[in-house]
């Protein structure tokens, strides 16, 4: 069955010809970008939007998989808190980062004369709030994994199968979807984000958010198995977190789950 989906995406982006694929280094990216210049070679190339939601190290982890492969990459800067009504953090603010980011991603296909766009949702992506995929078909962007029917757990066994380096990676959302809806998005609570994220991962945890409510609290969600390394390490942690700009710090007893700021949506 696995086989026979790849086949049919093989056949898939054959016949778009030539493709920019917007390329974020994670999972599911990861291996459609692999498939496609395996498919067309020269003729798909990552395209791969920098803004101040994304973290560094993911970029350089784009970079080094485009450098290892021999892909042609492409990275153009974008600054999303300048996207009017983004910074308010309403509920479709990955409509709107989205509409803007594939519009830029079109003005790189234009340039180097790709006839399509692709991007990496999955069938699993199906199941919760993505006003991102409204952009999306706005803009007539292929999603070629979605179309195919791979779940997430089809997209990984195949991963390890082509040894990608992400077969195992954690997923991983852009740093405002960690904000509250409706509270104001700030390059310097991204930061403070991302740090707390990245000194997370020192103590060996892999899948993780650290969610930031008002100016100074963060909830930190991560697997109930890792509930013992953050317990051990409180005291670190919460003196770590209070040097980066934090007052309050808790542990999300229910632990890491996507879209957890989507939840107060069931009520609203």
């Amino acid at each position: 069955m696995l086989q026979e989906k790849l086949e049919r995406l093989k056949t898939y982006l054959q016949n778009l010809e030539s493709v920019a694929v917007a390329f974020s280094g994670g999972v599911d990216s990861t291996f459609l970008l692999k498939v496609a210049h395996d498919v067309l070679g020269d003729r798909a190339v990552a395209v791969t939007v920098r803004q101040r939601s994304f973290p560094e190290r993911e970029l350089r982890e784009s970079e080094d998989f485009c450098a290892r492969e021999n892909i042609a990459h492409v990275v153009r800067e974008h600054d999303e808190l300048s996207i009017e009504g983004f910074a308010q953090n309403p509920k479709d603010r990955c409509y709107l980062c989205k509409k803007s980011v594939f519009g830029l991603i079109g003005q790189v296909a234009d340039e180097l004369s790709l006839r399509y766009i692709c991007e990496g949702s999955n069938t699993d992506d199906n199941r919760d709030y993505r006003p991102g995929h409204r952009a999306i078909a706005e803009l007539g962007i292929r999603s070629p994994l979605r179309d195919c029917g791979f779940s997430k757990a089809n997209i990984r066994e195949l991963s390890r199968q082509l040894n990608l380096p992400t077969a195992e990676k954690p997923s991983f959302a852009c740093l405002s979807s960690r904000f509250v809806y409706g509270e104001t998005i700030t390059e310097q609570k991204l930061r403070m984000v991302e740090k707390g994220e990245e000194f997370l991962r020192t103590l060996g945890i892999k899948q993780l958010r650290v969610r930031i409510h008002g100016e100074n609290v963060a909830r930190i969600e991560v697997l109930p198995e890792n509930f013992d390394t953050v317990l051990k390490n409180r005291e670190q942690i919460f003196a770590t977190f209070k040097n980066i700009g934090f007052a309050y710090v808790s542990l999300d007893l229910q632990g890491y789950r996507t879209g957890s700021m989507n939840e107060t949506l069931l009520h609203s």
